[in-house]
């Protein structure tokens, strides 16, 4: 039982003095925060005050196109 204990208190030193994943780990925090700033943005569906604004103008777009091709 103690040399379980002495080997997985080893183990645990090690891993803790690992940094080879904290950079992958940093990725995935920048990747959720750009997650979260694109929802903020556009909304779940769309609905978010730049998603709105984009709507507009692509909507103004097709408008003016039709309008010239009429």
């Amino acid at each position: 039982m103690l040399k379980t204990y002495i080997k997985s208190t080893e183990a645990l030193k090690q891993f803790r003095a690992d940094t080879r994943g904290v950079v992958s780990f940093e990725y995935v925090i920048v990747a959720a925060c750009v997650v979260g700033a694109v929802i903020f943005a556009f909304g779940p569906t769309g609905s978010g005050a730049l998603g709105t604004a984009l709507q507009g103008a692509i909507n103004t777009i097709i408008a003016k196109v039709n309008a010239a091709l009429a």
